[in-house]
């Protein structure tokens, strides 16, 4: 038995959004990995230590590109999810919100990179501002399948 599945036109630009969610994870591990060794971070330890922040700037730096990657693991399901629903129905707005939530994520990154926690707060707003598309257009394309009896 076979099945056919039938996408709308455009779903390829949201898997392609998808995929640079990757992009994104990949360059994240990169420069936590990177910055582990000066921080004096020994696996299995995922943090430095307050104290260890504290006495070497290194640590610090560690702590806030690790905590930029954690954070953006712990929102990926809600994107991908979303992001997924969203296609369904309108793929481009799908694409549009991801690739937005990617870009705030870079800016997240670099900002939370600095050291300084605050400077993350303006790619985060850009990203949140894709999340907020994909939540809303998921919602939306849930709405109109359950309206539709499907």
């Amino acid at each position: 038995m076979s099945s056919t599945i039938v996408v709308p036109a455009g779903f390829s630009y949201a898997l392609a959004s998808l995929l640079s969610t990757v992009g994104v994870l990949l360059w994240q591990s990169s420069i936590v990995g990177k910055a582990r060794k000066p921080a004096g971070v020994l696996y299995p330890r995922m943090y430095a230590e307050k104290a260890e922040q504290e006495a070497n700037k290194d640590a610090l730096i560690y702590n806030c590109k690790q905590r930029a990657h954690q954070n953006t693991l712990e929102v990926m399901p809600v994107i991908v999810i979303t992001t997924l629903i969203t296609s369904l129905e309108h793929p481009l707005v799908a694409a549009s919100g991801c690739g937005l939530w990617v870009l705030g994520r870079i800016g997240y990154t670099i900002g939370y990179a600095s050291g300084d926690p605050k400077q993350r707060s303006k790619g985060g707003v850009i990203g949140y501002f894709g999340m907020l598309s994909l939540l809303l257009g998921s919602g939306k394309v849930v709405f109109d399948l359950i309206m539709a009896g499907i």
